[in-house]
């Protein structure tokens, strides 16, 4: 269940706010006047977050490549590579 909190207990709980994220790794809500505003999570969450995204990013790139016939096969590659790094 997401912890949702007033904008308010940035300034008042800031400690409290800062140890849930670090512990539990996963991101506090912040309401602004009874409506969602932020979301605050802490540096290492943020960036695995940020890596996963990353990573998604990469697995659809390949699967477009693998879709649009833009592959080779492995031994090929690896042929190749051996060849330009001289292996």
């Amino acid at each position: 269940m997401p912890i949702i909190r007033p904008s308010a207990d940035l300034r008042n709980n800031y400690s409290e706010i800062s140890d849930f994220c670090n512990k539990h790794q996963e991101p506090i809500f912040i309401t602004k006047n009874g409506k969602g505003d932020l979301a605050v999570m802490s540096i290492e969450t943020y960036e695995k977050l940020v890596g996963r995204l990353e990573l998604y990013k990469l697995i659809d790139a390949g699967l477009d490549d693998v879709k649009n016939h833009r592959t080779k096969p492995a031994e090929q590659m690896i042929a190749e590579l051996r060849e330009e790094f001289k292996l």
